[in-house]
């Protein structure tokens, strides 16, 4: 239907009817065509103009970087900066240095290195007293304690290398033992290595205090007491390793074996160390039967904690 005149706009021209073909006249078009327009360049300053140096300050903080330079590098060529990181890396030195001076007043450090000091003949034959120490006869140390030489060149001598790798080894052999018996889990390992060292710390401080409690004058000093502890994971690995072979019975003979071979290893190895050197006028050696009562407190304790770090890995319970 036309549109009638009086509602038509001046200058508006009369619509004819579209052809089927499609030849009448085009549509006006809905949106605008875009794809051969050009891009709207940024305005000036907005957003990172790469490549191009920038001047002015920037609201973010600071001067943005020049050109040829990456972010924070003007940080480190400014002199103020320069200085405090000298300062920071004198004080670090200062620190070191303090830490240093004061380990060695309570862990002589340089004297440690000598317990670690062993080779394989030193390890075989060491074992082999540990396991049957009763054919042995001279446990005298043929050195002095002020300045001590290597372990390997005394079977004597106590070492920290046996008693930490031997402690390793009795980690991972309870786990062994408590996977046979479906009880593992990774948190029982932590368990097990801090309930040991724990029992480790109680007989070192037991023992150290009985020295000074009963005034004796022993040439002994902590380290010595802590590598005499830790023979005892020896016994404790070849007990766990009998009794996941031959259950109950296994275990039982290899602690009764090994904690009776400790405890006479412990004994023949604290006499010459535990009893005192002055002697009275009358020639009776001063604190004897105090010195024999803690070798043999020491020497009877250790089958103790033998059984009891053992025995509720192997049975799966405490005692």
């Amino acid at each position: 239907m036309d549109t009638p005149s009086s509602f038509r706009q001046p200058g508006q021209k009369k619509r004819g009817k579209a052809s089927k073909g499609g030849g009448g006249g085009s549509r006006p078009q809905l949106f605008e065509d875009t794809s051969n327009s050009q891009p709207v360049p940024p305005p000036q300053g907005y957003g990172m103009n790469y490549g191009q140096p920038q001047y002015g300050y920037d609201p973010s903080g600071g001067y943005p970087p020049q050109q040829g330079q990456y972010p924070g590098q003007q940080f480190f060529q400014d002199p103020m900066a320069s200085m405090a990181m000298q300062y920071g890396t004198t004080l670090a030195d200062q620190g070191k240095d303090y830490v240093h001076k004061n380990l060695e007043k309570y862990v002589a450090t340089s004297k440690l290195k000598y317990y670690f000091a062993v080779d394989t003949a030193y390890v075989g034959k060491k074992l082999g007293l540990l396991i049957f120490p009763y054919t042995h006869s001279d446990w005298s140390i043929q050195y002095n304690q002020d300045d001590p030489i290597a372990p390997r060149y005394e079977i004597n001598a106590p070492d920290l290398y046996i008693p930490v790798m031997a402690f390793v080894t009795y980690i991972l052999v309870a786990g062994v033992v408590m996977g046979t018996q479906a009880r593992f889990t990774p948190e029982q390992l932590g368990i097990q290595a801090s309930t040991a060292l724990v029992w480790m710390i109680i007989e070192l401080l037991a023992t150290l205090f009985s020295l000074y409690i009963m005034n004796l004058n022993a040439n002994l000093n902590y380290t010595d007491c802590l590598a005499y502890s830790g023979y005892k994971f020896v016994g404790m690995i070849f007990s766990l390793l009998a009794g996941l072979a031959f259950q109950g019975t296994g275990y039982y003979i290899a602690l009764l074996w090994f904690g009776a071979a400790l405890s006479f290893f412990i004994v023949r190895t604290l006499r010459p160390k535990v009893l005192p050197h002055a002697t009275n006028d009358d020639g009776y050696t001063k604190g004897t039967k105090r010195s024999l009562y803690l070798i043999i407190s020491v020497a009877l304790a250790q089958p103790v904690l033998m059984w009891w770090l053992t025995s509720h890995i192997m049975f799966g319970r405490l005692f």
